[in-house]
């Protein structure tokens, strides 16, 4: 991908907010802007909504298809300074158009639990890793269950590529299909006792979703099925609790249901 994008004279953008850079660094692999939604796990905690834009730097940004960006250089490369400016050219708009001029900032607050959460990233994310690496293995397990979609797991077609590029584990966000249908998905939504329904990912404890009649529900069905999403399907966003107790959790639930 960084190929192509390069030959055709345009950045690679990566969104790394399930991998965090703990879990993935995508500079090594030929990306040049890196963005996160820090909401989710470098907070880490549900507090706050924010985000992060992190240039690698060097791109070159004057080969004609970036005008908005040459016009900005050339109005700042005598107060910033030429050299200065070309390292981080794309994150210096960024800072001076958007936060100066048009004032999104991010509160004092915010970034202070930020930054407190980012303090415990690589102690939250090994646990996150590690429990849904357990759930998935047990939730590929259960009779009630179609089919389960996490790279750690063996069979899963992007197992291969997860071993090559996290090389801690593949994340801890998951999504699982029901033999019960939608009926048996709604089922595990309302009776699931420590998973909490919520829409957010990425937080300390642990989150369960019925993305068809929440995040897509303004789609067509064809359009959700396109996009992996079904009526059958729940995701999940696995959490630092016991993993034994997540893993009683679904059981209970999962148990419940006629296969």
């Amino acid at each position: 991908m960084a190929a192509v994008a390069h030959s055709h004279g345009v950045p690679l953008v990566v969104d790394n907010t399930f991998a965090t850079p703990y879990l993935f660094r995508p500079f090594e692999f030929g990306a040049d802007i890196v963005c996160y939604s820090a909401t989710k796990y470098l907070a880490g905690h549900g507090t706050l909504i924010g985000g992060l834009v992190v240039e690698k730097g060097g791109f070159n940004w004057f080969n004609g298809r970036f005008p908005q960006i040459e016009t900005f250089f050339n109005s700042f490369k005598e107060s910033i300074g030429e050299e200065e400016l070309r390292k981080t050219l794309f994150t210096k708009r960024l800072r001076i158009v958007y936060l100066t001029d048009l004032g999104a900032h991010l509160s004092p607050m915010s970034s202070f639990l930020l930054l407190q959460g980012m303090e415990t990233l690589s102690l939250r994310m090994d646990r996150h890793v590690e429990n849904a690496r357990k759930v998935a293995s047990f939730l590929d397990s259960h009779p009630a269950v179609r089919e389960v979609s996490h790279a750690s797991l063996p069979g899963n077609p992007y197992h291969k590529l997860a071993r090559k590029y996290f090389l801690r584990g593949p994340g801890a966000i998951l999504s699982i299909r029901l033999k019960g249908g939608s009926d048996a998905a709604l089922h595990v939504l309302k009776s699931v006792q420590i998973f909490d329904y919520m829409v957010n990912v990425g937080d300390a404890k642990s989150l369960i979703v019925h993305p068809s009649t929440s995040t897509h529900f303004s789609q067509l069905e064809e359009e959700r099925q396109a996009a992996g999403v079904f009526e059958d399907g729940l995701r999940l966003s696995v959490g630092i609790e016991d993993v034994e107790d997540l893993i009683a959790d679904l059981q209970q639930v999962l148990n419940s249901i006629p296969v």
